[in-house]
């Protein structure tokens, strides 16, 4: 370790630091409430939480009022929580999420300062909260966010665990340990302790470190982690006897090993998000690597620990037969930790960056010029009904990359007069360029979503009235109407509690077109096309109202509402 700097950096000093994280988390929580619900996990996740809320059954997670079996409840009961306590709304159902990932890169800064000092720690935070994916995802209604959030926690308080050097205080380090393992898997199955188990394994192995096994309080630890996880499984398994097959073997071993969900990608599948998710730092990672690979011998080296962390979460979803890009997100927290000691070996006791650091940052910023001669790209494959969105979007895009520039370029400019400033600069202009881009994306989201559709039938479609899914499942407009709908012909991920509660479903069109005219308070959702074959068949129907996407028919024996249709 390097002595100290001669002249703290203004933005070291607890001031300093305190007015960067206001002004972070003024910008990461305000922006919640922006962008309405995408599909599909965050309208899914909002409306299974908002049917738990209505329901008042916290045990058996419904979607549409069927049973939805996929993953567990910890994020579903954060979010009735901030139903409960605030309203039904998207920022409420973003706010586990983003409350995760916020105090995540605390604990990240927090723990690289115990082990490698005040200087790593706080470049660790920073480049944490620069990195891209990491921004996107805590600004997304999905169970990524907050399942990295609590392995990255483990994988802390496991660091801290085998650095303490008391018993009592790698005990209580380990303990945290294994309750962050367990909410892990709260948030999203046994993903939340085989990654952590497969990591250890790595290490031993490739750091030939076996005593650490002795110091991870294994019984202590296990009977604390099926203390929190066990009750909800054993519940559910009396409960629903056929939820233990689905959860554990459908949705674990078939989902890894077979192409279930129908969500294959090729072997190197992450590594373009891995560039783009980190790449204000992602040059740094090489030397950073090397660094740790030098260490790893003779002691427990947590520079290797992390290494092993990203290397195996990264080979075992590369490998899986189900893919998604938020699968890779827990490996962003290891990877700032890495960078974090690295540079700061780099500014040493002068607190001024290397030559390519000047040009990493140089680069960035001609990256943002080369950007605005592809901007007229980005609605090339627009619908017409797209145009002006995709329109708004590309000036959402311009002022990104303006960010960009001007920022990349004041970093290349402070690199040799001050380190710690350009090191900030550079994560600021990558955090607003990624806020900036994320948040416009409300400008196309908006027609997705069905918002506009749905505030304006809400309330013209009577309580008691049936709604009918026709062949599709929207995962948005139910959260907006606050209703659920019957699925007819097409289930699409409901197959299960179709075939768990069959009554509740129309199999067939045919058996759908029976149940239509036989209902004369009914109403359906369908797509454009949709509505034209059953238009063509002499369906009965009359439209309520319509998007670009989607129209919404009631039979025509239903009375009128108050409010006039179109």
């Amino acid at each position: 370790m390097f002595g100290p700097i001669n002249k703290k950096p203004a933005l070291l000093t607890p001031v300093g630091i305190l007015i960067l994280g206001v002004l972070y988390a003024l910008v990461w929580f305000g922006s919640l409430d922006y962008r309405h619900l995408i599909p599909s996990d965050e309208g899914r996740y909002a409306e299974i939480a908002r049917e738990m809320l209505v329901s008042g059954d916290w045990i058996t997670p419904r979607y549409h009022d069927y049973k939805y079996f996929f993953k567990p409840p910890l994020q579903l009961w954060a979010t009735v929580i901030a139903f409960d306590w605030f309203g039904v709304g998207e920022w409420q159902a973003r706010l586990w999420g983003a409350l995760t990932g916020f105090l995540t890169i605390l604990f990240v800064g927090y723990t690289s300062t115990r082990l490698d000092g005040a200087r790593a720690g706080w470049i660790a935070a920073v480049a944490l909260a620069a990195s891209p994916m990491w921004i996107i995802s805590g600004h997304v209604n999905s169970l990524d966010m907050a399942l990295s959030a609590f392995l990255a926690s483990a994988l802390c308080a496991l660091l801290l665990a085998q650095d303490s050097k008391t018993t009592n205080g790698t005990r209580g380090w380990m303990l945290l340990c294994w309750t962050f393992m367990a909410l892990a898997t709260l948030s999203k199955g046994l993903i939340g302790a085989a990654l952590p188990t497969l990591v250890l394994i790595a290490y031993s192995l490739s750091a030939w470190d076996w005593r650490i096994w002795k110091r991870l309080h294994i019984v202590s630890g296990l009977l604390l982690f099926f203390a929190i996880t066990a009750p909800w499984f054993i519940v559910m398994s009396i409960r629903h006897p056929e939820f233990f097959e689905f959860f554990f073997i459908h949705e674990h071993f078939e989902r890894f090993t077979q192409d279930t969900h129908r969500r294959p990608g090729p072997i190197y599948f992450f590594v373009p998000l891995l560039v783009a998710g980190f790449l204000p730092f992602l040059f740094q990672l090489p030397g950073a690597v090397i660094e740790a690979w030098k260490a790893r011998q003779g002691h427990f080296s947590s520079g290797w620990m992390l290494v092993c962390w990203f290397v195996i979460i990264f080979a075992f979803f590369s490998v899986s037969r189900s893919k998604l890009p938020g699968y890779i997100i827990p490996i962003f927290p290891a990877l700032a930790m890495l960078v974090g000691r690295y540079l700061d070996r780099q500014l040493g006791q002068t607190n001024v960056l290397p030559i390519s650091w000047i040009l990493q940052t140089a680069c960035f910023a001609i990256v943002g010029f080369v950007g605005f001669f592809f901007l007229s790209f980005v609605g090339v494959q627009a619908q017409p009904d797209e145009i002006t969105a995709y329109a708004e979007y590309t000036q959402w895009i311009a002022v990104a990359l303006v960010i960009l520039i001007f920022f990349s370029g004041v970093a290349a400019w402070q690199a040799r007069r001050n380190g710690i400033t350009s090191i900030a600069s550079l994560a600021i202009g990558f955090y607003l360029t990624s806020m900036v881009a994320g948040t416009g994306h409300e400008t196309l989201g908006r027609a997705v979503s069905g918002v506009d559709l749905a505030s304006r039938v809400r309330h013209a479609i009577p309580a008691d009235a049936p709604i009918y899914s026709v062949r599709i499942l929207d995962h948005t407009l139910p959260f907006y109407l606050g209703r659920t709908m019957i699925m007819v012909e097409f289930p699409d991920e409901l197959q299960f509690g179709v075939d768990q509660e069959p009554e509740r479903w129309a199999p067939t069109l045919n058996d759908f077109i029976e149940r239509w005219k036989a209902q004369s308070n009914a109403y359906a959702l369908m797509v454009p096309s949709q509505y034209a074959e059953l238009e063509r068949l002499g369906l009965p129907m009359e439209i309520v109202d319509r998007d670009s996407r989607r129209i919404i028919v009631k039979h025509p024996s239903t009375a009128t509402s108050p409010e006039s249709p179109r």
